[in-house]
């Protein structure tokens, strides 16, 4: 997009911000109202009454900032430096928790409220009287103050970057906390700082260096690190008397009493240790490893049951990105003709057992994925040839050759023929260097 259509996109996010300005609230929405009002007993998808105990062991699927999935050498998951292991937000609290059944929503946690001012440019949070550290000292508005702003300069760049339009944090009394962002900041950057960010102790990080350690840190969430071998297992422990286990946000959740992650250099010898019983929980993303080796003595049994889940958090994207600033792909045919000469549905049922579906948008599977054809202000935004982008992806017969497919829109003539795209390779260089669409007489043939 141009200058003009991304001003046309954040105008309205100043007016949205305004109209938030009316006093305190118990939480934090950008897209429209929240579902959960004041005083709301749990969130719909938990069950209030589950039991709490036993371990849950797995194999690390999800990482953040520092974090690796193969192995651990810090418990500092916050930095650049290192290797931290997964999930050490376990241990810390944020001044406002996650509703996981709304695209962007937080309720308060540490802050049993939040005010927005200046048309969203100044946050005021009060804290709760009750927070404390699991060594028992109280979590104060200062500890916040002080965390945010040691990330805003020593943090992980994607920390750091974030916090880059966040003009300061600052205790304004013991409870009180206050946000300033520039006011050139992303609409979403209150619910990172409210919904993200770690809350340290002031004090543990005055008496110790923010850096790379094996030295486990003072936090003051629903877990704490118990046993680790570093680049091997870490278990995090429920903490049985957590200050805030109660609270509406947290009932229902938090409820296994130990959650260990067992590291593992690759996810061939991690599914063996799998199959021969060494954790409990495994996550699978290879379609071939799913449809061929699943079949052990724990499978056909019953001891290890295989679930496929309905999945309904965004979708990332697989595939490949065309740099159309390249003089060979410049012209939006030759980049189109590229597109058609892809048979999805071949290689999905060739090479991937048939275990994919294609994606149509880069929010696929989220809220904010266009949904039919582009309305009046959408078309406003669409300039020089780009009113053609809500088209759908063509549909094979998985046959890895579709002539009629490949001469669609392409500038190729229909009738006898196939398009045939000719690449020499720069063996120097590593890159394509020429690219020729050209119909070929005679016989259509696979692209």
């Amino acid at each position: 997009m141009g200058a003009s259509a991304v001003a046309a996109l954040l105008r309205p996010l100043r007016v949205e911000a305004k109209a938030l300005d009316s006093g305190p609230r118990h939480g934090l929405s950008i897209f429209g109202e929240l579902k959960y009002p004041k005083g709301f007993a749990h969130f719909d998808y938990v069950d209030p009454k589950a039991p709490k105990g036993g371990t849950l062991s797995e194999m690390p699927s999800v990482s953040a900032y520092n974090a690796s999935l193969l192995t651990f050498d810090t418990l500092n998951g916050y930095i650049l430096k290192g290797n931290a292991p997964v999930r050490l937000d376990l241990i810390f609290d944020t001044l406002m928790a996650r509703a996981f059944d709304e695209p962007d929503a937080v309720y308060g946690l540490v802050a049993e409220s939040v005010e927005v001012m200046e048309k969203g440019d100044r946050l005021i949070f009060r804290l709760r009287e009750g927070a404390r550290f699991h060594d028992g000292t109280k979590l104060t508005a200062e500890d916040a103050a002080f965390s945010f702003m040691l990330l805003k300069t020593k943090g992980h760049p994607l920390i750091s970057l974030n916090l880059r339009e966040m003009k300061k944090a600052e205790a304004l009394d013991a409870r009180t906390l206050a946000v300033t962002f520039t006011g050139k900041q992303t609409r979403d950057l209150a619910i990172f700082v409210a919904g993200t960010l770690p809350i340290f102790s002031k004090a543990f990080y005055t008496a110790h260096k923010f850096e790379a350690t094996l030295e486990p840190p003072l936090a003051s969430g629903p877990y704490k690190i118990g046993a680790f071998k570093a680049g091997d297992n870490i278990t995090y422990e429920r903490v049985a008397d957590y200050w805030a286990r109660d609270l509406n946000v947290n009932v229902g959740s938090w409820n296994f009493d130990r959650v260990r992650f067992e590291f593992y250099r690759d996810r061939t010898s991690g599914f063996e240790a799998f199959s021969a019983g060494h954790y409990l929980f495994r996550e699978e993303f290879t379609s071939k490893v799913w449809a061929t080796q699943y079949d052990f003595p724990a499978v056909k049994d019953g001891r290890v049951k295989l679930l496929t889940l309905p999945d309904h958090t965004p979708s990332g994207a697989q595939g490949w990105f065309i740099n159309a600033r390249r003089e060979k792909f410049a012209d939006s045919r030759v980049r189109e003709a590229l597109t058609l000469a892809f048979d999805f549905e071949w290689t999905n049922k060739n090479l991937f057992y048939g275990l994919y579906k294609r994606t149509s948008s880069f929010f696929e599977n989220s809220p904010m994925r266009a949904e039919g054809l582009p309305g009046a202000d959408e078309m406003k935004l669409l300039r020089g040839g780009m009113e053609n982008l809500g088209r759908p992806a063509p549909q094979r017969q998985g046959r890895g050759a579709d002539g009629r497919i490949s001469r669609r829109r392409s500038g190729v003539p229909e009738g006898r023929g196939a398009l045939r795209q000719e690449f020499a390779a720069d063996r120097h260089r590593g890159e394509i260097a020429a690219c020729r669409l050209g119909a070929i007489s005679g016989s259509p043939q696979a692209i």
